[in-house]
């Protein structure tokens, strides 16, 4: 599966972007010679996401082999009590990566969704997940062996127990209208059906063996391990103008927004997701620790409740002023920054998650460690035969 598509974060300086700005960056990044393209939403597709192979472990297993104390807490804007506690976590999970298996069929189950805050009867603010999804999807490791690709809705859900009983005092409402950017939307609490993406049914029996940035099985099998190595090839300023640089004459500002930390982190992401040699997963978590601007925090917590040890580029600010139609109320300006979250027992990445640093505009009733929008991953990894996807949601009912 070609996964060029979850490069669309657009960070950067000088101007920080609306959130307006960054939809439209997503867009921008979609995969350059993608297979097909899966449904989309304000105008963002989105493809299949990035991999977990196992359920998060507590991550004070980490930690408590360093004999240190505890980092910073999730969402916490303070600089962490001990970086160096939380980057040994996050290389101790490195270590893990390097002994996964292997197999004929990669696979991945990805679940999306982007926080709002709606107003009950009366006036109280509470916050949903809407244009929430799960995609579906395997490739063959070799040209040829197919590819398939499924996905359906998610129902839109308050987002936490606090959010649910504002909800249930409202009177439980089963649709929510929302504003997002710069037009208004509704989601509702049903559940869609799977559907297929692709030719006919969605099997393509040629597919196969394309994955993040157009490489082959055989090219992913051959790069390098060395974190330092692998920061050059794929990460460094000099890498990436060479990569994007044929878009540079059209977007000059989004290509220099993909050399900012958090953009990097998901670049990295790109190749965590796809079926890279475990070894090289591990030099890329390695790079990751070591990236400048890119601060390791002791644990957090994804949108499926597991805990994981992570890593956090440094918070942005992202401004409102109006200008696309958003209600005086919820102008403002807030500060997020970008989060991965990483499994300690497998080192799989479980999330990538925008958080909530310093609360404003539209998120000004929330508290640090908001999660706005997310990619989190239920499974992913290699079967020896076609994967199908799960038959259960992947939340319970609030």
């Amino acid at each position: 599966m070609d996964e060029l598509r979850t490069v669309r974060e657009a960070y950067g300086e000088p101007a920080p972007p609306t959130m307006t700005e960054i939809e439209r960056a997503r867009a921008l990044w979609d995969g350059e010679s993608a297979p097909r393209r899966l449904r989309t939403r304000f105008g963002r597709p989105f493809g299949i996401g990035l991999g977990v192979v196992a359920a998060g472990a507590a991550a004070a297993v980490a930690i408590a082999a360093t004999g240190q104390g505890a980092a910073d807490e999730p969402g916490s804007p303070k600089a962490p009590g001990n970086i160096d506690l939380g980057r040994q976590a996050v290389l101790a999970a490195a270590t893990k990566a390097e002994q996964a298996p292997t197999g004929r069929y990669w696979y991945t189950d990805r679940v999306s969704g982007q926080s709002y805050i709606v107003r009950s009867k009366s006036g109280a603010p509470y916050a949903i997940v809407g244009a929430a999804d799960e995609m579906f999807g395997w490739d063959g490791v070799k040209p040829g062996m197919g590819e398939m690709y499924y996905d359906r809705d998610l129902p839109a859900r308050p987002l936490t127990a606090q959010d649910a009983a504002v909800w249930r005092a409202d009177g439980s409402p089963s649709s929510f209208r929302t504003w997002s950017g710069d037009h208004h939307a509704t989601y509702t609490t049903k559940a869609s059906k799977w559907r297929s993406n692709g030719p006919e049914v969605g099997l393509d029996p040629e597919g196969g063996g394309k994955f993040f940035w157009g490489k082959t099985a055989r090219e992913l099998q051959e790069l390098p391990t060395d974190p330092a190595a692998l920061t050059k090839l794929i990460l460094s300023d000099e890498a990436l103008r060479k990569r994007f640089g044929k878009k540079a004459a059209k977007a000059p500002r989004a290509v220099e927004r993909t050399m900012t930390p958090a953009a990097k982190m998901r670049i990295a992401g790109g190749f965590l997701s796809a079926p890279t040699p475990p070894k090289v997963r591990a030099g890329l978590m390695r790079a990751l620790a070591a990236l400048p601007g890119v601060r390791a925090i002791a644990r957090d917590t994804d949108p499926l409740g597991r805990t994981g040890v992570a890593l956090a580029a440094d918070a942005v600010p992202s401004t409102d002023d109006g200008e696309y139609g958003t209600k005086k109320e919820d102008q403002g300006t807030f500060t997020w920054r970008s989060v991965f979250v990483f499994d300690e027992r497998s080192g799989a990445l479980l999330s990538m998650q925008d958080e909530l640093v310093t609360p404003g505009g539209p998120y000004r009733t929330r508290k640090p460690g908001f999660v706005i929008s997310y990619e989190t991953f239920r499974s992913s990894g290699w079967s020896d035969s076609e994967p199908k996807p799960p038959t259960a949601l992947p939340f319970p009912a609030r």
